[in-house]
């Protein structure tokens, strides 16, 4: 299975997890999960790759940027800066 192949279905995954994670503040885990996908999409975007996304109704870019002081937007924000590091390193890996 392809690397591109592989971090998209983990996308897809992850959006599935974290559906309404928005009307759960508390879980900082489900707020990083869905910072952790929507950073996997910025590296697909940023890199040409958007055809390769999934089906899915996903996030706008700027979903939270205006919610930098509210103490879940850490976890996402967190999870984002994760997600987009950690693609690029699989892409350096498996070329």
């Amino acid at each position: 299975m392809s690397v591109v192949k592989t971090l998209a279905e983990l996308i897809e995954r992850l959006y599935n997890e974290t559906d309404g994670y928005i009307d759960n503040p508390a879980d900082a885990q489900v707020w990083y999960n869905r910072g952790y996908a929507n950073g996997l999409v910025a590296y697909f975007r940023a890199n040409g790759l958007d055809q390769q996304l999934p089906s899915l109704n996903l996030d706008a870019a700027d979903v939270h940027e205006k919610d930098h002081v509210m103490e879940w937007f850490k976890a996402y924000h967190h999870g984002f800066e994760m997600g987009e590091r950690e693609a690029g390193e699989v892409f350096d890996a498996h070329g």
